[in-house]
């Protein structure tokens, strides 16, 4: 597997997500920005130069945009490559907690699978409210049981 490879030879490397209530709040595209910036944080050793897909991050280290960055530059195109094999990582997980969305199958990606199943099962606390399947459909979003547990602290119910 590509990703596997990108990680043994990678001098450092590490991902970092924004969950979709972030999303709903700033938009996808500083969304994406906050989370390259956080994975940038956690590299060990530190970047000392950034080349970063069409876009400048928040960050002290000096930085270079490529327009289709991801097609032009193997760096960026790695990091692309592992991000989204962490997705789709997170995807298959949450397919165990939802099963009618065929996370597993599709990666939550708006097929016409997912798209039946928001139509049929309402929006899940994964969806973007933002998103027009999500904010369109007449079924109320599904919660997680701990959210409406207003007796439990929020640090006990994230616990489990």
């Amino acid at each position: 597997m590509l990703a596997e490879r990108i990680r043994e030879h990678a001098i450092a490397w590490a991902v970092a997500a924004v969950d979709a209530a972030r999303i709903d709040q700033i938009n996808i595209y500083h969304a994406s920005r906050a989370a390259m910036r956080d994975a940038v944080m956690r590299l060990t050793p530190a970047a000392d130069h950034l080349l970063v897909d069409a876009l400048r991050l928040d960050c002290e280290q000096p930085q270079f945009p490529i327009i289709h960055g991801d097609a032009l530059s193997a760096s960026i195109a790695a990091a692309s490559i592992l991000a989204k094999v962490e997705r789709d990582r997170i995807m298959c997980e949450w397919d165990a907690v939802f099963p009618a969305y065929g996370l597993a199958s599709h990666k939550g990606y708006s097929t016409p699978r997912h798209l039946a199943a928001l139509r049929e099962w309402g929006p899940t606390p994964l969806h973007r409210q933002s998103f027009a399947p999500v904010w369109q459909n007449p079924v109320p979003q599904e919660v997680f049981q701990f959210m409406e547990d207003e007796d439990v602290p929020l640090e006990e119910a994230a616990a489990g």
